[in-house]
């Protein structure tokens, strides 16, 4: 296995057990070699504490995408990734968010329904990007909430400035 399975003791500190594992996962995560990724991930997914390992498992593919979205090897990338975390709907629904962001962002055609169904985490990472006009008056208008809205339009007037 190659995250471990470090104790407080181990560790010199007095953080529960739970805690040295996530931060094990999210360490062994940020290491891994490309070619080596699907595995471990496949790994972290398999911990008994399935919560916590969803959670590591969502802050590297959170990590991931923002630094591929904007390259070639992003699509490749996100269907791979996909095939792993298929079976845990959270994980695949945050991936499917970040291809969405990756339209939106370089232009390319996308869905307005797609949008104004999206969680809220999307709706104001788009409503709070410059460069996402066209999104951006949508979330205006149709945004989940009051702040994703007011967000958008705090967007839209900077880039009116700009």
């Amino acid at each position: 296995m190659r995250t471990s399975s470090m104790t407080a003791e181990d560790s010199g500190q007095d953080k529960p057990t739970e805690h040295l594992k996530f931060a094990a996962h999210l360490q062994a995560l940020r290491q891994v070699p490309d070619d080596e990724e699907l595995a471990l991930v496949t790994e972290v997914l398999q911990d008994p504490d399935a919560t916590m390992a969803q959670s590591a498992v969502l802050r590297h593919l959170d990590r991931r995408a923002s630094t591929l979205i904007q390259r070639p090897d992003y699509m490749p990338w996100s269907r791979a990734i996909a095939s792993v975390v298929a079976s845990r709907p959270f994980l695949l629904q945050r991936l499917h968010e970040w291809s969405l962001f990756r339209a939106v962002t370089l232009g390319q055609p996308w869905s307005p329904d797609a949008l104004t169904q999206a969680t809220n985490w999307l709706q104001l990472k788009i409503a709070e990007s410059p460069g996402t006009t066209e999104a951006a008056v949508l979330l205006a208008q149709a945004g989940r909430t009051k702040r994703i809205r007011s967000t958008a339009r705090a967007t839209l007037a900077r880039n009116d400035a700009d």
